[in-house]
């Protein structure tokens, strides 16, 4: 049983970081969707959006979301503690690779908001709002539903699907409230309201980008 053990433990943990790679993967998907779909002009603050969320949504989970959204504290959040990467004698899997492919979605979650506010948005506005939520937003939400507690003891018997309402739906909530903001891009509409095109940079890359993120 102990051989059975060590072998669990070692395919678990392996296929935490698989699974989480081809999450991570969607992370180029979104680049090149977004890249693709916008002004070439605007291709460079795009691309480095794109980056600068994934390092600060690493950071801050690290830091603060992750006990935020796992560890003990009540129905409503977990604990302001940093995550020890040492594993306990008996855990089930790898402390590390359950960060990473937990920290992935969290990323996936601000990509989502990324696209929507493309064009809208300038670089830093959108960065600080990132840090709020792979910090304080994404962890707390999360600790209701993965982290146990049940929509804070709202609702038992609440399940999520997939991360639809984790990540995909905290994701479109957020990008929604950001778009009613913002509003269109500046020049979208004439002073008689009609719509004027705006067509993206390539179209090439924009295909490659969707096929990324359906497989």
């Amino acid at each position: 049983m102990e051989n059975f053990a060590d072998v669990k433990y070692v395919l678990d943990g392996f296929l935490f970081i698989m699974m989480g790679i081809l999450v991570m993967w969607m992370a180029a998907g979104f680049a090149m969707l977004e890249s693709g779909l916008t002004r070439s002009k605007n291709n460079a603050t795009v691309l480095t959006k794109n980056i600068a969320l994934f390092a600060i949504s690493c950071i801050m989970y690290y830091f603060v979301g992750y006990n935020l959204m796992y560890r003990d504290g009540g129905s409503i959040m977990g604990s302001f503690s940093t995550i020890s990467m040492e594993t306990a004698a008996d855990a089930a899997y790898p402390a590390a690779a359950d960060f990473f492919f937990q920290v992935v979605f969290v990323a996936t979650a601000a990509s989502v908001i990324s696209g929507s506010i493309a064009e809208r948005m300038k670089l830093w506005p959108f960065l600080i709002f990132v840090v709020v939520l792979s910090g304080v937003i994404y962890p707390l939400q999360g600790h209701w539903t993965w982290g146990g507690s049940e929509l804070g003891g709202i609702i038992a018997g609440f399940s999520d699907f997939a991360g639809s309402t984790i990540v995909h739906s905290v994701g479109g909530w957020a990008a929604l409230a950001g778009v009613l903001i913002l509003g269109a891009r500046k020049g979208k509409y004439g002073k008689d309201g009609g719509v004027r095109p705006i067509p993206g940079s390539n179209l090439t890359l924009a295909t490659l980008g969707t096929f990324i993120l359906w497989m």
